[in-house]
């Protein structure tokens, strides 16, 4: 007999350790999303970890500014950033209060609410590719910069919750390079995700963009 997942919220103790610890830890768990629309909810597939100060690639590298503040703790927020002019991206934070590391949310399987994801993602082929992406997965999720500080540790009707789900064992855990990041912060393998899983996106080295002449 199969074992559903467990919807219990994941304890703000899960999220207060090294952000190398987390972010493998997170693959399998359960990301609730709750609009007026109804729940959407995706079972986290790909993540990449971000380690403040310690780490080149990480928007926290030179200390904190209002646009990163939220890293900085308490562990178990939301920490959602604009990029290219166009795209949400959605972060959990971990690690001890002041410490700036978070968990970047990749790609994920839609397991609720797929209906809904689909009028969100309308150029995805295929639910696989729903949420196959950190953009796609912000987008598939109706997640934008107001959400930026959301609790997902509390047990109440918040917009964002994180449950236990069903962890990934460590021997179906690849780890490699983060995609896209850029000089010394692109050699760490701190990118994580389910073997074998159709929704994990593709790896892409960092490409520096063109300015237009």
């Amino acid at each position: 007999m199969i074992t559903p997942p467990d919807r219990t919220p994941l304890p703000r103790e899960f999220f207060d350790r090294p952000v190398l610890e987390v972010a493998p830890d997170l693959l399998g768990r359960l990301l609730v999303r709750t609009t007026p629309d109804g729940p959407t909810a995706l079972r986290l597939t790909e993540v990449e970890a971000y380690d403040g100060p310690n780490d080149p690639g990480s928007h926290a590298y030179r200390g904190r500014t209002p646009r990163n503040d939220v890293m900085f703790g308490p562990p178990g927020h939301v920490y959602v950033y604009f990029t290219y002019g166009m795209w949400h991206c959605m972060n959990l934070v971990c690690g001890p209060e002041g410490t700036a590391s978070g968990v970047l949310l990749r790609a994920g399987e839609i397991v609720e609410g797929a209906e809904l994801a689909r009028e969100r993602r309308l150029s995805a082929r295929n639910d696989k590719e729903l949420a196959k992406g950190p953009a796609r997965l912000a987008t598939a999720l109706d997640v934008d910069r107001s959400l930026d500080g959301t609790d997902a540790c509390t047990r109440a009707d918040t917009p964002i919750r994180v449950l236990t789900g069903t962890a990934v064992p460590p021997e179906q855990v690849r780890s490699g390079p983060r995609t896209g990041v850029a000089g010394d912060g692109g050699v760490h393998p701190w990118r994580f995700w389910v073997a074998d899983d159709p929704t994990v996106s593709p790896y892409r080295a960092h490409a520096p963009r063109r300015r237009s002449r």
